[in-house]
């Protein structure tokens, strides 16, 4: 598990749940723009989908699917 998972996580045995899963998503939310931020900045400087797959861990077709012709 991730430190920041681990943060997240011991972070929500503190506060109120239902704050804190608010809390957990908007980061998840943030995540994700800056995940497809970083793979349009690839894309501009002409990595292929295969090598954003890997960087991102998933299959060359799950990469495209997900952030591919937007």
């Amino acid at each position: 598990m991730s430190t920041t998972a681990r943060t997240a996580l011991d972070l929500a045995d503190d506060g109120e749940p239902l704050a804190e899963l608010r809390r957990i998503r908007e980061a998840q939310r943030a995540l994700a723009r800056a995940e497809a931020e970083q793979v349009r900045r690839a894309r501009a400087r002409e990595h292929s989908w295969q090598a954003i797959a890997a960087a991102l861990e998933i299959s060359k077709q799950a990469a495209h699917k997900r952030y591919g012709r937007r």
